[in-house]
């Protein structure tokens, strides 16, 4: 009689269960992880702050969430939900920095999520890019079909201009580093010298290249903050290109830096757990900086 086949997922999770077990954490510690820490939901608020924002953009709320993996321990319940504490946080824009089903072509409820993306209220517009998960799976059509029916912008290797108030600035949205084919020459063709800048990446760690090309502000998501971050080990799984830059504020360049923040995400991957890496929802307030 053969073994049954034990998958990476599998052993990852046992293993973190022996592991919170060693460290005295216990059946507690494993419930935490599983249950409650998943929901704890944290909103973070910043100011995004540049001399070549427009005075007509000071006070633009932009709300960005990422890497809900809807289908793996995530489901519309918990969704539905989410997305009224987006709306009651009254964004300007809605940013969404990639994974939204965490297997696209073995996802079922993609009618419910499509009426749950709809309800996001945002005067200045939805706009969202490629994470992985959304080309794996076959899953690309999938993914841009939903976003684009939910009334979002889907920005592949492409910009648009934010217009307010007669002015404007520019947002920019590359292809997932690991599973897409970003170009960041094409993203920008269209974008003017001295507009700001702001760029959508799933994958942080491409935030070294991105400073080459004058962009000012770069949101991204993909590492979950670690998800699970045992004390003096550090994060279990860290994915690729988010190595460097896994979590929070990060100030990339001397001159002119490049501001890079990493949002934490929605759901979990691989482990339904996160330990020491809260789920989050980040609020970035506009503001022009005085020119020194």
């Amino acid at each position: 009689m053969s073994m049954p086949k034990l998958t990476r997922r599998t052993f990852l999770r046992r293993f973190l269960g022996s592991l919170l077990t060693v460290l005295g954490l216990g059946s507690g510690g494993y419930y935490y992880a599983n249950r409650i820490e998943p929901a704890l939901l944290e909103i973070k608020s910043f100011i995004m702050e540049h001399p070549q924002i427009p005075k007509s953009f000071e006070e633009l709320r932009i709300v960005q969430f990422s890497d809900t993996h809807l289908g793996f321990h995530y489901d519309i319940i918990q969704f539905k939900k989410l997305v009224q504490k987006i709306n009651n946080l009254r964004p300007d824009m809605i940013f969404f920095t990639g994974d939204l089903l965490d297997e696209p072509n073995k996802f079922g409820g993609i009618n419910q999520v499509v009426l749950m993306l709809q309800q996001l209220e945002a005067p200045l517009g939805k706009f969202c890019i490629f994470g992985n998960h959304d080309h794996g799976g076959y899953g690309s059509d999938i993914y841009k079909n939903i976003m684009e029916t939910a009334n979002f912008t889907v920005l592949l290797n492409e910009s648009i201009q934010i217009e307010r108030d007669g002015s404007s600035i520019s947002l920019i949205g590359i292809d997932d580093r690991m599973l897409g084919r970003p170009n960041f020459e094409l993203a920008q063709k269209k974008v003017p010298e001295d507009h700001f800048k702001i760029l959508l990446s799933h994958a942080p760690d491409v935030a070294d290249e991105a400073s080459h090309y004058g962009i000012h502000w770069q949101l991204s998501g993909h590492s979950h903050g670690g998800q699970v971050k045992i004390p003096f080990l550090g994060a279990l799984v860290i994915p690729p290109y988010a190595k460097k830059y896994p979590e929070g504020y990060y100030s990339i360049g001397e001159n002119s830096p490049l501001h890079l923040y990493v949002n934490r995400g929605i759901g979990t991957t691989r482990l339904p757990f996160r330990f020491l890496a809260k789920p989050e929802i980040t609020v970035f307030t506009l503001q022009t900086a005085v020119k020194e």
